[in-house]
């Protein structure tokens, strides 16, 4: 892939086509007005990866681009706008350093960048040999030198010098001060890519929690929060200010290991986490099946008092048993990755919930994709 041109004008062309089609899509909905989150224009993404390639007195940083007929090119990234300016700083300096050393550079074929606002950086090397004691040694004063974290992995190998992620420090307005919350992101597992668009995110669901939370206390009943497909924690732990309790699901066992590390290391005592998918969730609350997943973790579904779910899902959306549980809920905060699917759940929401607030976030600029964000409210 190359680079796209990247300018103002280039870029405002490329938000405005996105504006238009969301809109157009989800006109039969009659939501509000689109609430738009730009993208900086350059240097967002926080994750990189390149091939490396070498040549007979040479190697450099490379990715690839398939021409009509479906042949892939070659092409020499010196440096890279997309990637965060840490990341384009630190590359000319890493491939000198490699370069430097036959041991480091032989049989190299890719390095993964994974960067965070905190400053903190990740570094992948991926070879194609066995990495011995040599390496590591020499990987170690590399780290050091450098400042960063060093892993190093080939075929059936996984080298840690040090740690296996690194941390990331949101700041996120929460009830008008501006709060910091740390993550943890591991190699090789999912984060969101885009990080300053991924606070607006945070600030968006949290403003619609503030506005729900609001009504609550009015009421002096102060309710709890569901939230599926929870990840790392990113939208957990700001959300949690705003409700009595929460209840976050999330099948992969090391998403929920680093979403305990940043309830513990944020110091939150509101929040539990269920190792279940969403379809498990589903008949957990509907008493159609034990988990003793929910028995060791002291978890009793039936004692909360549930009045808003939040979601964030795949790209394939939310299954239909699950959209059955969410009809139930007085307020749904989705936050979807894929307008398709989120259009196609809609019109099964749609008969019991109208959108309140609709907004999309420029998670993904230059590229098709977009990331959007609904507040569903029940009809009474």
């Amino acid at each position: 892939m190359t680079t796209p041109l990247m300018n103002e004008q280039t870029y405002q062309d490329q938000l405005n086509h996105k504006i238009n089609r969301i809109t157009a899509q989800f006109a039969p909905f009659n939501p509000p007005a689109l609430e738009v989150y730009p993208s900086p224009i350059s240097h967002f993404r926080m994750r990189a990866e390149f091939r490396i390639w070498h040549t007979d007195d040479d190697m450099f940083y490379a990715m690839f681009e398939r021409n009509e007929s479906g042949k892939k090119t070659v092409i020499r990234i010196d440096d890279f706008a997309t990637a965060s300016l840490q990341i384009n700083e630190l590359m000319p300096i890493l491939l000198a350093e490699l370069k430097a050393s036959k041991t480091l550079s032989e049989r190299i074929f890719e390095i993964h960048f994974l960067n965070t606002l905190k400053g903190e950086m990740l570094v992948s090397l991926i070879y194609h040999k066995k990495l011995d004691n040599i390496w590591q040694g020499l990987a170690k004063n590399l780290s050091d030198k450098l400042g960063i974290i060093i892993i190093g992995r080939s075929r059936g190998q996984k080298i840690v010098l040090s740690e296996d992620f690194v941390t990331e420090q949101m700041v996120v307005n929460i009830k008008g001060e501006q709060t910091q919350f740390l993550y943890q992101q591991v190699e090789s597992g999912f984060s969101q890519p885009n990080a300053i668009v991924c606070q607006s995110m945070l600030n968006f669901a949290c403003d619609v929690a503030d506005a729900i939370s609001s009504n609550q206390n009015n009421q002096n009943q102060q309710q709890d929060l569901l939230e599926l497909y929870c990840g790392n924690g990113n939208f957990t732990l700001p959300l949690s200010c705003y409700f009595r309790q929460v209840l976050a699901t999330e099948l992969a066992k090391s998403s929920v290991n680093s979403a305990k590390w940043a309830i513990d290391k944020n110091n939150i005592q509101n929040i539990a986490i269920a190792r279940l998918s969403a379809e498990e969730f589903s008949q957990a609350y509907n008493a159609e099946r034990q988990f003793r997943r929910l028995i060791e973790a002291d978890i009793d579904i039936q004692s909360y008092d549930f009045n808003t779910v939040f979601v964030d899902p795949p790209r394939a959306g939310i299954d239909d048993e699950t959209l059955k549980i969410l009809m139930s809920f007085d307020h749904i905060i989705y936050i979807s990755c894929n307008p398709d699917t989120l259009f196609d759940n809609l019109q099964f929401l749609n008969r019991t919930h109208e959108i309140k607030r609709f907004a999309m976030f420029d998670q993904f600029p230059y590229t098709h994709h977009i990331e959007s964000g609904v507040w569903l409210s029940k009809r009474w």
